[in-house]
């Protein structure tokens, strides 16, 4: 018995697959090229950046609720946090295993004393005159706190009566909790600053 796929007859070839119309080609280009971007914005948020929206008034005067701020992920992978910068983290006292994140600002790294005395901040001692601040410290004095190895003290730069949650409240904050560095504002445009 013939092989009917086989009985082409004699000086006939078969016949080519019709090629894919232009506009189909061009949609299944668009379609790996939107995959791939996808893929590589997800890498870049996972590893690298995240942006990151001020949820409360503890930062302000420097930031302000809704603002959206860029969030460097990958610059504590080859260095430390540093005494001003200003860091997202994990909040320490988050106990319904929520995600929540806090904006503060680093006033205490490994081996600083930090204290409140009199509405003024000291470190090391020293009354630290600190610039992005416009109150003096309404929630009474604290310490002296030692912070410790592998570990930094944060508040927010609002220093009004319980304007901020921080590490007068939850103590000195481990550095695996950092997130990442605030690097600038992004949103709204005319906010726009490096911090």
């Amino acid at each position: 018995m013939k092989d009917p796929a086989n009985s082409i007859p004699p000086g006939r070839t078969r016949a080519a697959k019709a090629p894919r119309p232009a506009w189909l080609r061009e949609v299944v280009d668009w379609c790996k090229a939107l995959a791939i971007a996808l893929i590589v914005l997800f890498l870049l948020k996972t590893f690298v950046f995240q942006l990151s929206t001020v949820k409360s008034i503890s930062m302000q005067p420097t930031l302000y609720e809704r603002e959206w701020l860029f969030i460097n992920k990958i610059v504590y992978e080859t260095g430390h946090p540093k005494r001003a910068d200003v860091v997202v983290l994990k909040d320490p006292s988050d106990d319904d295993g929520k995600k929540k994140y806090l904006v503060k600002r680093i006033v205490g790294v490994p081996g600083d004393t930090v204290e409140a005395r009199g509405g003024q901040f000291y470190l090391n001692g020293e009354l630290k005159v600190e610039a992005y601040t416009d109150a003096a410290i309404e929630d009474g004095d604290f310490g002296p706190v030692k912070v410790s190895e592998g570990h930094y003290f944060v508040m927010g730069d609002n220093r009004h009566m319980d304007a901020s949650k921080d590490s007068r409240a939850f103590k000195e904050v481990p550095e695996k909790a950092i997130i990442g560095r605030a690097e600038f504002v992004i949103w709204p445009i005319t906010r726009w600053m490096q911090l």
